[in-house]
């Protein structure tokens, strides 16, 4: 299959090798500017190309490169990250269109940051599909392939990010296969009812700020959900900002009487916080840029944050 090759990231650039060394062809190479935290930069994207010999791009406005595209002559896009939104235009320049990773259970999840409100959420498990692209509508093709990772109160977004990058490749490669054997194949048509689907917008890093009144359960969300590698969940102690790493909902079934915020417990490398519901043990604490002990930090429990 030739295959063109439009995003950004390490995980499209580990998609693009994976489909090399299954014998696919790669033929071209868009990218555009990378994100800070991105792993591979432009540079690495045209290193690529320069060692498989193909074309190579850099642009934010994929309509400007139209001509770059077709002169490519692949059968398939993969895209993953890139900048701009995929005009349908675009995407029928390719006979079997252009596929796109998204890490969200289609259709329901579709949109923005869909692994930290799925963990927000309370789900069970996390989603990651293949699906086709169709021009100005957002994650809406029929899907090509998919997979799950299941998850508890104990996950971070770090292990979901760490799947999806190992596993994006992998499920990427599979599609395009079965795309090969059969170019009608489809493992689920999208469901085009608007109540099956749940729009997820960006997240912000001011949407980690803890309330100590919501519940212990809702808070552990909130902090598996703003791990690494995003800016984390963070109230504030004596005016200074500390950002809460690692937490668990406390099981001593003890009623009691505290002011939401409110320090209960200090002990050994831990302490704990009575919340809206329940109380949150705090393993893991940053606290003015240096990871610390928690009961290094606070020591009494006439302490409180806010």
């Amino acid at each position: 299959m030739k295959i063109a090759i439009i995003g950004r990231a390490e995980v499209l650039y580990d998609t693009a090798v994976r489909l090399r060394d299954s014998g696919h062809q790669i033929v071209c190479v868009l990218t555009a500017k990378e994100a800070p935290e991105y792993k591979r930069t432009s540079e690495d994207f045209r290193a690529l190309a320069e060692s498989l010999e193909i074309p190579f791009a850099q642009g934010p406005k994929i309509a400007n490169f139209r001509d770059f595209l077709i002169d490519a002559k692949a059968d398939i896009g993969i895209s993953i990250n890139y900048t701009g939104v995929v005009p349908q235009d675009v995407i029928e320049i390719f006979p079997m269109g252009i596929l796109n990773a998204h890490g969200g259970d289609l259709p329901r999840y579709r949109g923005n940051a869909c692994q930290a409100w799925a963990i927000v959420n309370g789900e069970k498990r996390i989603g990651l599909c293949i699906h086709k692209m169709i021009g100005g509508e957002l994650d809406s093709g029929d899907i090509i392939a998919r997979d799950y990772i299941e998850i508890d109160s104990k996950t971070k977004i770090t292990r979901v990010w760490d799947w999806m990058v190992q596993n994006t490749p992998v499920l990427m490669d599979q599609a395009v296969s079965r795309l090969e054997e059969d170019s009608s194949y489809v493992l689920e048509v999208q469901s085009k009812d608007p109540k099956a689907a749940l729009r997820c917008y960006p997240r912000s890093p001011e949407d980690g700020r803890i309330c100590w009144s919501k519940s212990a359960t809702d808070l552990l969300r909130l902090i598996n959900a703003s791990n690494r590698p995003y800016a984390g969940a963070f109230c504030q102690y004596e005016e200074e900002k500390i950002v809460i790493w690692d937490a668990e909902v406390v099981e001593d079934q003890e009623r009691f009487c505290a002011v939401p915020g409110q320090v209960t417990k200090v002990g050994d490398g831990f302490f704990e916080i009575a919340c809206g519901s329940g109380k949150l043990r705090v393993l893991s604490v940053e606290y003015e840029k240096q990871i610390i002990k928690p009961n290094s930090l606070i020591r009494s429990i006439r302490s409180r944050l806010s």
